[in-house]
């Protein structure tokens, strides 16, 4: 008996190496295939990655070059953005007569913001500031009274400014058009615009 169990033990020993055998190089053969399949997909994947960094490096140092180069031009752009909403003429004086629009945010009876222009038409009396806090003080008489209105030149509330007449004066600021006491009697020497003289047709 014991010869038998002896026997049968040898067997199964031998069968369970066998079968170790057997499994081992299949494992073997499937782990590293696996890891070569994973760089081969890995390696494409990389090489995007580093051409997309090199990419954005690129990207930011054009767009510091840029803002580099284009510091100086805000600058000069800023003092004079103004310009762009004067139609017809370059520089703005004393003694103008222009007509601004301006835009204003209503709030109809529904409840629907809606934005108009609204005209103002005088004469310049002066400007005061520089750059993007430049300011521009217009007067008109409207009905009998003296109605005055300073306006920032920059603001996105200016949609634009049109000259109708230029009167000929020697002074930079012209207070004494509004001293009520003392009126300025003499008229002034008016030179107008093409605008000017089809408004002053149609009156």
């Amino acid at each position: 008996m014991s010869d038998e169990e002896t026997k049968v033990e040898e067997e199964k020993v031998e069968e369970t190496v066998s079968e170790a055998t057997t499994e081992t190089p299949a494992a073997e053969e499937t782990t590293p295939e696996a890891p070569a399949e994973e760089k081969t997909e890995a390696a494409p994947e990389e090489a995007p990655a580093t051409e997309a960094s090199v990419e954005t490096e690129a990207v930011a140092e054009e767009t510091a070059a840029t803002e580099e180069a284009e510091a100086p031009a805000e600058a000069t752009s800023t003092e004079l953005a103004y310009k762009s909403k004067l139609e017809n003429f370059d520089e703005l004086k004393a003694g103008m007569t222009v007509r601004l629009h301006e835009r204003i945010k209503d709030i109809s009876p529904k409840g629907e913001e809606r934005e108009r222009i609204q005209v103002f038409e005088g004469i310049i009396l002066g400007l005061k500031g520089a750059g993007l806090s430049r300011t521009l003080t217009i007067r008109k008489v409207s009905k009998g009274f003296g109605v005055e209105k300073i306006y920032p030149i920059n603001s996105p509330l200016v949609a634009k400014i049109e000259l109708l007449k230029t009167a000929k004066v020697r002074r930079a600021k012209l207070g004494y058009l509004k001293n009520v006491k003392r009126r300025f009697k003499r008229k002034l020497k008016e030179t107008y615009t093409d605008l000017g003289t089809a408004k002053k047709k149609k009156k």
